[in-house]
């Protein structure tokens, strides 16, 4: 089943908010885990 407009925009939203709180992370190790798991939760959407 697909999701709504709304839904979708709320995952967006999400996702924004991730990748800026990685973008403002000044620890490199930190900062580097923050990607890894933004990208481990793309992944995951992309499989379900």
């Amino acid at each position: 089943m697909g999701q709504t407009d709304s839904q979708f925009k709320c995952n967006i939203r999400f996702m924004a908010d991730a990748i800026k709180d990685a973008r403002n992370e000044t620890d490199a190790a930190k900062k580097d885990q923050l990607l890894d798991r933004i990208l481990e939760n793309l992944q995951k959407t992309l499989e379900d």
